[in-house]
C-alpha cells in the first residue's frame, strides 16, 4: 500500500484543495461554506501572513487532504497556535488526518517553540475528538451554538494541547 505524503503546499495545489473542501463531509466539518470558489482559494493560500502555513496530504500523486496553521503573532500569544485541517470525503477514517496532525505537532513542537497548540471542533464530530485526544489535546470548554451548519446551530469543544513546563 503506498503511503500518504505530507509537505507544504504550493501554488499548484490550490485547486486540488479547493475539491478537498468542496465535500459534503469537508465543508459540514469545518466553518466552510459549500460550493468553494477557486479564487477564494487562491487568495487564501497564494499569499500566506507570517506564521501560517499549509500542509497537504498526497496519496499517489492526489492531493486528499490540507491542514492550515497558524502561530500567533501577538507577542502574548506567541508561545500558541491553532490549525483547521480537512480530508477529501472518499478517504476520510484512513488516517489521513493522523499524518496531517503528526505534521503540524512536529513543526510547533521543534521548529516554532510553540508550547499551546488549541483548536474547535464539533461536538458531534467524535472521530476527530477521537484523533485529537490520541495527540494529547484535552477538551477545555464547550461552546454553545457556536456556528450555523445545514439549517441548525452546532456546539463546538475547544480542545488544546499544552506542553508541560519544564
Amino acid at each position: 500500500m503506498e503511503k500518504v505524503t505530507v509537505r507544504h503546499s504550493d501554488s499548484n495545489d490550490i485547486a486540488a484543495i479547493k475539491e478537498i473542501y468542496a465535500g459534503e463531509l469537508a465543508f459540514g466539518g469545518t466553518l466552510q461554506l459549500p460550493f468553494p470558489s477557486l479564487q477564494k482559494w487562491q487568495s487564501r493560500l497564494n499569499d500566506l501572513p507570517s506564521g501560517a502555513y499549509s500542509f497537504v496530504a498526497e496519496l499517489g500523486g492526489e492531493i486528499i487532504g490540507q491542514l492550515g496553521f497558524e502561530a500567533f503573532q501577538n507577542p502574548r500569544r506567541k508561545h500558541a497556535g491553532t490549525f483547521g485541517m480537512a480530508v477529501k470525503d472518499n478517504h476520510q477514517g484512513k488516517g489521513v488526518g493522523s499524518e496531517l496532525l503528526a505534521a503540524a505537532i512536529e513543526l510547533s513542537d521543534n521548529w516554532l517553540n510553540l508550547r499551546r497548540l488549541e483548536l474547535e471542533v464539533y461536538t458531534d464530530n467524535q472521530a476527530a475528538v477521537k484523533l485529537y485526544k490520541k495527540y494529547g489535546f484535552q477538551i477545555e470548554g464547550e461552546s454553545l451554538d457556536f456556528a450555523f451548519r445545514n439549517g441548525g446551530f452546532v456546539d463546538v469543544y475547544r480542545m488544546a494541547r499544552v506542553l508541560k513546563r519544564q
